[in-house]
């Protein structure tokens, strides 16, 4: 065999062994709301985004590597699915001023969730902070009203989410700072579908929304509940 021909035939080697490496690292799919959220880094890309800021005072996170979720992915060796996130959205249909939210609830984007290795499901913060209607814990016979609550549409959004991806690892990502309610319901719903969540502790946020030290916080919380164990 010539050299040339060689050369290409290791290359090709390479860059098929490169692909393989790459496909076999885990994949992470995340639904969530603004937290979540970077300009040209959510699918579909019609969703509205909070990052980047035009003033670095309201907030400096500037680049998508200062994102949680991007520092998770890079620094414990996974790949990202789709990053289906929203800015604003509620978990239930009911938004702020008791608007309707349904086109971009957390229950609705459930549809255009894609499937992956682990699924974060980090939200909940709107609802607190929008007053949604607490609602009754309901497990099954969601009927579309009942989805204007927050604790069935909890419900409904796991049961959705493990019927559709069996097998799949889930996360909850609980928000510091929420309302007493909508904290313990998340938690409650998690335990009924034996979901394990991760409580955020002392997170540092500049507008209400995670700051570079706060999104380090967050991904360094992640990644010890996520990977050691």
């Amino acid at each position: 065999m010539k050299t040339k021909q060689l050369i290409i035939l290791v290359g090709a080697m390479l860059c098929c062994a490169a692909s393989l490496m790459a496909q076999a690292k885990p994949s992470v799919a995340i639904l969530g709301d603004s937290y979540s959220t970077f300009k040209g880094y959510v699918q579909p890309d019609t969703n509205a985004v909070w990052y980047p800021q035009s003033d670095v005072k309201n907030n400096d996170v500037q680049d998508i590597t200062q994102l949680w979720w991007y520092q998770f992915i890079c620094d414990n060796g996974f790949r990202l699915s789709q990053n289906n996130s929203f800015s604003g959205a509620t978990i239930c249909h009911t938004g702020y001023d008791e608007a309707d939210y349904s086109d971009r609830s957390y229950v609705t984007r459930l549809n255009n969730l894609l499937p992956a290795d682990l699924i974060f499901v980090f939200g909940g913060t709107n609802d607190s902070w929008a007053k949604s209607p607490i609602g009754n814990y309901q497990y099954g016979g969601w009927s579309n009203r009942d989805l204007y609550q927050f604790r069935p549409a909890m419900a409904y959004l796991l049961d959705g989410i493990l019927k559709r991806y069996p097998g799949t690892t889930v996360y909850v990502i609980i928000n510091d700072g929420l309302t007493d309610e909508i904290t313990t319901s998340m938690k409650t719903v998690c335990d009924h579908y034996q979901v394990k969540y991760i409580q955020l502790e002392c997170i540092d946020k500049q507008w209400g929304h995670p700051s570079q030290k706060g999104m380090k916080q967050i991904a360094a919380q992640v990644a010890k509940a996520v990977c050691r164990q």
